[in-house]
């Protein structure tokens, strides 16, 4: 709960000792073994149970990789227009027809093993996307070849411009010479990754893992030596963690965030709204999805019932933004905005009449109790949130209550981020709360075809990734499959194509919007330097984000 994140400073520096004690019992708090923490960058990802080993970069139960160890070929920084900074690829270009693409890869980079990385590893790792379904959440369609040791050329069947930062940005490469003996690369946990990237596994238990410096990477040894990701009980212990001074990296909740500097001396803030937080719906009866959520009427009543306005409030410190139902960006997409949809915006406010009214269309009544029924059967819904995550757990709370005064049942259920994380992936729920995350590059349609492609979901208890809320429809994938073929500057032509997708969404609404979500990270300035500032954001500064994250790795330096 938000309120119980209020305990403030007392609260803070009773319970700072507890979590040193715990931290150094883990073997989290500082000692690079170099010379002290200052070279040790402790960063909290959010993890709240124990890790399991798990560094597979395409897998969605991946615990660290992309970036760090295992590299793309250039990066794209998500919150503004940059040119892609290269990373394993010096230079790329289209054909005219948008359906060839040829890649110079550069030629001093090695693996961490000491074998020389060539544009054979680049074939390897996107014919092992192409040829395993499960892998290819980004619809990948394409052929690659090496025309020489630090040349690939990659030919699509059809134009295919929007594929390209999927390719260059969000597939990392991965070793040919030790993948080709992986039986199976969808589920093999990758206990000893080896990459190209600035860092390798140095150390890893269930509490906590250790990054450390390459000595050998093509960019030179980064100036952070080591990176430690510990595991915490939540929110909570997240904001004790830094007033403890005993993690120098976190993006999650702490009281009063406009007063970070006078609260935590020697850390600074950074708010970026960037991802939308929504309930995800199992919504596909026909995909195996059970409970009231699979009827959109359901979904709608929920949708103008919320009081938005009191959840940022009582949730997320006032720092949120308002949300587009058809899944655009405010602000960065909105010239992309469908004219449309219905609501531009998500109603801050609850429209109880408009709720009701859905509800009565789909034959539903309210009982005696308040509570709305249909055949006898109450609606009441579960909703997963991952237990120490109190901005989601106050949402919740405040929509339970919101949503019972209207006539919903909305019951929270707590988890460990292993089970929820599962439980999402296997369509094993009927509500929970996380949110839409974007695509390689400043554009929805990588989320569009991320979350709301046939493509990428699968069967109730198959795991599906990432559209877990089961969502398919035939309109929305024939206008994806031609938004693929057009060039992004080409608005005129693609409008059309966006409107149907934004319609859509907001009619079947598998994912009911909430509010798109800031990411607030509190950073050690005191300490590092280099993190993105307000003036320079030249990468996504949320510490779970990958590969943004180790855009940022590599730019720090220990300070003083």
């Amino acid at each position: 709960m938000f309120q119980q994140a209020r305990r403030g400073r007392r609260r803070a520096a009773a319970v700072a000792a507890v979590v040193l004690a715990a931290l150094t019992a883990a073997g989290c708090a500082g000692g690079s073994g170099s010379g002290g923490r200052d070279d040790t960058l402790v960063v909290y990802t959010g993890q709240s149970s124990d890790y399991q080993v798990n560094f597979n970069p395409f897998s969605p139960n991946l615990i660290e990789g992309p970036g760090t160890i295992f590299e793309p070929l250039f990066f794209y920084n998500v919150v503004r227009n940059d040119p892609p900074a290269p990373r394993l690829g010096t230079a790329y270009s289209w054909n005219a027809t948008g359906t060839e693409l040829d890649i110079t890869v550069r030629d001093n980079a090695t693996w961490s093993d000491g074998v020389k990385f060539t544009a054979a590893d680049v074939v390897y790792t996107l014919d092992l996307i192409s040829k395993n379904k499960a892998l290819n959440t980004t619809g990948y369609a394409g052929q690659a070849r090496a025309v020489d040791d630090t040349h690939v050329a990659v030919t699509f069947p059809e134009p295919s411009f929007m594929q390209g930062p999927q390719v260059l940005g969000r597939i990392f490469i991965v070793p040919q010479h030790l993948w080709k003996d992986i039986a199976n690369p969808v589920t093999d946990p990758v206990k000893n990754p080896v990459g190209t990237g600035p860092y390798q596994l140095d150390d890893f238990k269930p509490q906590a893992f250790t990054l450390k410096a390459n000595p050998h990477y093509w960019g030179g040894e980064p100036a952070v030596k080591k990176i430690r990701a510990v595991s915490l009980s939540g929110n909570q212990a997240g904001a004790d963690a830094l007033a403890a001074g005993t993690i120098d990296w976190q993006t999650g909740p702490v009281p009063d965030i406009k007063d970070i500097e006078k609260n935590y001396p020697g850390y600074k803030a950074a708010i970026t709204p960037l991802n939308q937080v929504a309930l995800f719906t199992c919504s596909n009866a026909q995909l195996g999805c059970t409970g009231p959520q699979t009827d959109p009427a359901v979904r709608k009543a929920i949708y103008y019932a919320l009081n938005r306005t009191q959840l940022n409030s009582l949730a997320f410190e006032n720092t949120s933004t308002p949300i587009s139902p058809g899944f655009a960006l405010i602000g960065r997409d909105d010239k992309l905005i469908s004219g449309k949809l219905h609501d531009r915006t998500a109603p801050m406010s609850p429209d109880t009449a408009k709720a009701a009214q859905v509800l009565a269309e789909a034959g539903y009544t309210k009982g005696a109790d308040g509570v709305y029924a249909r055949n006898g059967t109450p609606l009441a819904l579960s909703v997963k949130v991952v237990a120490g995550w109190t901005d989601y757990i106050t949402a919740v709370d405040t929509m339970a209550q919101q949503l019972q005064r209207f006539g919903i049942k909305l019951t929270a259920e707590q988890l460990s981020w292993n089970e929820w994380s599962d439980a999402r992936g296997r369509g094993q729920y009927q509500l929970l709360i996380d949110s839409l995350y974007q695509g390689p590059a400043p554009d929805p349609f990588y989320l569009y075809s991320y979350f709301f492609s046939s493509k990428n979901t699968a069967p109730a208890g198959q795991v599906a990734n990432p559209n877990f809320g089961r969502f398919s429809d035939p309109a929305v994938d024939a206008a994806l499959a031609a938004l693929d073929k057009i060039d992004g500057k080409d608005t005129a032509a693609r409008q059309p194509y966006l409107d149907t997708v934004q319609t859509r969404i907001e009619e079947v609404m598998p994912y009911i919007p909430v509010l798109t979500g800031s990411a607030i990270s509190e950073f050690n300035a005191a300490k590092f330097t280099g993190f993105p500032t307000k003036d320079d954001v030249y990468a996504f500064p949320a510490v779970w984000g990958r590969p943004d994250a180790s855009q940022i790795y590599i730019h720090l330096k220990p300070a003083g």
